[in-house]
């Protein structure tokens, strides 16, 4: 891309970012409130003395955390990335920052070249409520059967039409998603469910958790994912669970493109 004044070329960055979702009404920019878009681009801004646009690999609702988020961003300041780093991170408030930023191809497209997108939902089951966790993670004082949810979620993995796992405002023009991988593990009171698929729709990962959370405690059949799945009807599908126990955990590219691998996903145990 040229410069308005014809004198230079701009660079495209990819960036890795990290954030505490309850303390932001979502990724995507928005007016009157807090949005995780909105003070990455201010901070992006400062360090370039020139104004910023960043591309996001995949929106976040309000309360979804992130900790291996992809972005990218265009600019015609000379900084290296080092200093695109600590410059931006010093205008980020309390639980929002950068984790690494590198020059990339200007074929590289945040949402675009991204091949699959990875999310994982950490459930809290004990008696008594959280403290330290509070919002953080999603807590049940039911008890919940690891193993039905694993049969369950076989029936999820592949690719499908999941429109009654979408929000009813989701604006998405197609239901047909791809999981690559749906599993579902435990160690002591935690249950944590890793998805990966090609792209998600609007709440398919709370609405997929509230299905197999159902199932664990009994109330519903093993095979009500798969009834619920070939229905294409949310109001089939029973509640979304909360976006506390949520986090998007990394994208993954092509290797040409060179981008840092995605940390290790979130656990507090």
């Amino acid at each position: 891309m040229i410069s308005p004044a014809g004198s230079a070329t701009s660079t495209r960055y990819a960036v890795g970012v990290e954030y505490d979702g309850s303390h932001f009404h979502g990724w995507q920019s928005q007016s009157g409130v807090s949005t995780v878009q909105d003070w990455v681009e201010k901070a992006l801004t400062k360090v370039a003395s020139e104004t910023i646009h960043v591309v996001t690999a995949g929106r976040t609702d309000t309360g979804v955390h992130a900790t291996g988020q992809v972005a990218h961003f265009d600019s015609f300041a000379v900084r290296s990335p080092l200093n695109w780093l600590r410059g931006a991170n010093t205008h980020l408030p309390t639980g929002l920052a950068l984790i690494w930023v590198k020059a990339v191809n200007p074929e590289f497209h945040a949402r675009f070249t991204a091949l699959a997108r990875r999310y994982r939902y950490i459930l809290f089951c004990r008696d008594v409520r959280p403290t330290f966790l509070s919002g953080k993670v999603t807590w049940t004082y039911e008890k919940l059967d690891v193993s039905r949810m694993q049969h369950a979620a076989t029936a999820l993995v592949g690719r499908h039409d999941f429109s009654a796992f979408r929000a009813s405002g989701c604006q998405s023009k197609q239901p047909v998603r791809e999981i690559y991988e749906l599993s579902v593990n435990s160690q002591g009171p935690w249950i944590w469910i890793d998805i990966e698929a090609n792209g998600f729709l609007q709440h398919m990962v709370r609405n997929i958790a509230g299905v197999l959370i159902a199932i664990a405690t009994g109330s519903k059949p093993i095979v009500w994912a798969k009834e619920v799945l070939e229905s294409r009807d949310r109001t089939a599908g029973g509640v979304t669970a909360l976006p506390d126990g949520l986090y998007f955990t990394g994208v993954r590219y092509p290797a040409t493109f060179g981008l840092p691998d995605a940390p290790e996903p979130c656990r507090f145990w």
